[in-house]
């Protein structure tokens, strides 16, 4: 740009403005008081006044070489990933190029662009989700001074985020234009989540609230999914609020996934789903104890089970049996009814657990009630079973009806010799006995304390997980049609809640036999799982088997991919996969499936992809800027406008001129030069005694 002459008057005073102000003012009194006495001289003297205090005043003349600076066009792209929808993406690069061109013939202009790209959505950040387009401009006007702002260009389908209540302070004054790609009017069907519960108690049913809309109105239908598995299907009238029941059937993460058919006009078919997690927590247990003769042991099952306050514990001890007859009557054989009918039921069904510690058959419980116990299991319940001597014998509990899902069968004898318990090759594979506490080397003898008592048993059902004198099964997992068994064929557990010998881990081997009777998850002999961490899913497969089998992940989009999982221990096979698309990712390995919402559960973006000039049309009004759809004026007229013009219009945009410049050089000459000032004080001083000589 070529430089630029500008002349100017400077004054640099001799003395303070205040002082030439204050001998100003005195020398016109005087002058005023002479010309009220008429006397003569008294204009010359006026002008030596003057002359004096222009003198004073230093006046120069100032010719200052100016270099223009450039004004500043921020356009800013919208590439987020609801512009690939249609021409959108089309449309915005014929009008960057035209943009390019026409602000490049413009004189003293500079042209700056920011793109917002699809990774500014940040998969697992805790950042706001969706297009953040003013964000994107306001970190890119921070490097551009505001005087030199000539004005911002939006390129965008108008779905954009973060548009603020007020004009952001960093435009100072200049105007943003709005340029809309896509169609007026555009169809799409969708569905709006309004409502999704973030917890609920396993067993009971949530509700969730959502929405379908649709220009064609109707019904629609509607898939729920629960964990990768469909639930129900519903037809729901279009435009009106839902409320659908969800039953939490896991502790943990339950992710739901609510799917709407294609209607007749769609966009695209990424928000035809909606995707939320609910954590499944349990309400407080309740555990049935039934303890046989009192022993040593009866106190550590009690206080185990007390020291969690998320148990309710019903606990029955029988002190004394029918068979011990010494003519009490039986009235007066125990300090309250003992409520078999109460118990195994009527209110059968209503306990989570139900341990028989040392009991023995004959005592009280009538082999109805055990068939009862045994549907019990069988329809989903859960039975913990801790044998003594008396397992071996006539009086054996497995010559009831629970034998008949009980997975060890006695013997008939009883070791009673020292031993370690000791994990099996099965179970350091099985999670519940999987790493336990001090188990130490698996091919090593573990660091717990010993044991004296085993009843033998052959196990013709489950999994032996722990091992006891002579390698016989010590503790036994087995499932039992929807429900599980676990049973302890020892009754000196209790030693490693005394720390005898040692001690050992009593309250994680309980704590995980009862969570696996419970079903947790997390303790899943059997299981698929898939995490989502960030842009990252980790996948691990826990199986009773030595090798893992292959395991497919489909993406949101349905492209397949085929993953091979990496033994990191017995047992247990992972596999780490990186993703850059938010969504729902399903896993399946032949037998479980599992799946994985990555991103955002409700994205943003695709929450509505309906293009759109309401939500930026405030911004543009409120700075003057002009707003026009691409498919109606792909190629809007640029122009140069005053500050605090009109910058928009039906077919162009404005860019304001600052004019802004630096100075290169200054030229200085005093107009009053010294002999100047002398030779013109001295005539009007001669010319005021001239006057008053005559």
């Amino acid at each position: 740009m070529n430089m630029t002459s500008a002349v100017s008057v400077a004054f640099d005073p001799l003395l303070p403005w205040t002082v030439l102000a204050v001998l100003g003012a005195v020398g016109l009194v005087l002058v005023l008081l002479g010309l009220r006495a008429r006397a003569r001289g008294t204009i010359w003297r006026l002008g030596s006044l003057v002359v004096v205090l222009a003198a004073l005043a230093n006046p120069s003349l100032i010719e200052e070489q100016r270099k223009p600076i450039a004004d500043v066009a921020l356009v800013v792209v919208d590439d987020s990933d609801s512009m690939a929808i249609g021409e959108r993406r089309q449309q915005v690069q014929a009008a960057r190029e035209s943009l390019k061109r026409k602000l490049g013939q413009q004189d003293g202009l500079e042209v700056r662009e920011v793109v917002l790209p699809p990774s500014q959505i940040q998969l697992g950040s805790e950042r706001p989700g969706g297009t953040r387009l003013i964000d994107a401009m306001r970190s890119a006007l921070i490097e551009i001074p505001q005087e030199r702002l000539a004005g911002v260009v939006l390129l965008s389908d108008g779905q954009v985020h973060d548009v603020p209540a007020g004009v952001p302070p960093e435009l100072g004054g200049a105007p943003v234009h709005a340029l809309i790609a896509g169609r007026k009017n555009e169809r799409d069907r969708l569905i709006v989540l309004e409502q999704s519960p973030r917890y609920g108690v396993v067993g009971r049913e949530v509700t969730t609230k959502f929405r379908i809309e649709d220009p064609a109105g109707g019904t629609a239908p509607v898939t729920l999914s629960v964990g990768g598995e469909v639930v129900k299907r519903i037809d729901v009238p279009v435009g009106r609020s839902v409320e659908l029941p969800i039953t939490v059937g896991n502790p943990g993460a339950n992710v739901v996934e609510l799917e709407v058919g294609p209607g007749t006009s769609e966009l695209t078919l990424d928000n035809n789903r909606a995707l939320f997690t609910i954590n499944g927590v349990r309400d407080r247990l309740r555990v049935l104890l039934v303890s046989g003769e009192p022993y040593q042991g009866e106190r550590a099952w009690r206080n185990l089970l007390k020291s969690d306050p998320a148990v309710d514990l019903v606990h029955f001890t029988i002190l004394r049996t029918p068979q011990k007859d010494d003519f009490t009557p039986v009235r007066e054989l125990s300090l309250i009814v003992f409520p078999m009918r109460e118990l195994f039921e009527q209110k059968l069904k209503e306990f989570d657990l139900i341990i028989f510690d040392r009991y023995e058959s004959g005592n009280l419980i009538t082999r109805d009630y055990f068939r009862n116990i045994t549907e019990y299991v069988k329809g989903g319940g859960a039975l913990l079973v801790s044998v003594g001597p008396v397992f071996a014998t006539q009086r054996s509990l497995y010559r009831t009806p629970l034998g008949a899902i009980l997975p060890g069968a006695p013997t008939g004898d009883v070791v009673e010799t020292g031993f370690k318990p000791k994990v099996t090759e099965i179970g350091q594979r099985h999670p519940v006995t999987a790493n336990l506490p001090q188990a130490g080397d698996p091919n090593k003898e573990p660091e717990w304390g010993r044991w004296f008592r085993l009843v033998t048993s052959r196990t013709e059902r489950g999994n032996a997980v722990l091992a006891g004198a002579e390698e016989k099964p010590l503790v036994i997992l087995d499932r039992v049609g929807e429900g599980r068994v676990a049973q302890l064929l020892s009754d000196h557990l209790w030693l490693w809640n005394r720390g005898i010998d040692g001690g050992g881990p009593q309250p994680e081997l309980v704590r995980r036999v009862a969570h696996w009777l419970m079903k947790e998850p997390d303790l899943e002999e059997e299981a698929l799982r898939a995490t989502a961490v960030g842009g990252r899913i980790e996948i691990t497969r826990r199986t009773l088997a030595t090798t893992f089998p292959q395991v497919t992940m489909t993406s949101p989009g349905g492209a397949t991919r085929t993953l091979d999982l990496r033994q990191t221990a017995p047992g247990l096979g992972v596999a780490v996969v990186d993703v850059d698309k938010p969504g729902l990712y399903r896993f399946d390995d032949g037998t479980l499936r599992a799946v994985a919402a990555v991103g955002s559960p409700d994205p943003l973006e695709f929450s509505d992809v309906r293009a759109t000039d309401t939500k930026l049309k405030p911004l543009v009004e409120a700075t003057g800027g002009g707003l026009m759809w691409l498919a109606d004026q792909s190629d809007p007229d640029i122009r140069t406008v005053r500050p605090g013009r009109a910058a928009g219009g039906s077919d162009w945009i404005g860019l304001r001129r600052n004019e802004g410049y630096t100075v290169a050089g200054i030229n200085q000459l005093p107009l009053l030069p010294g002999i100047l000032v002398a030779l013109a004080f001295l005539m009007a001083i001669a010319s005021a005694w001239w006057r008053e000589g005559r």
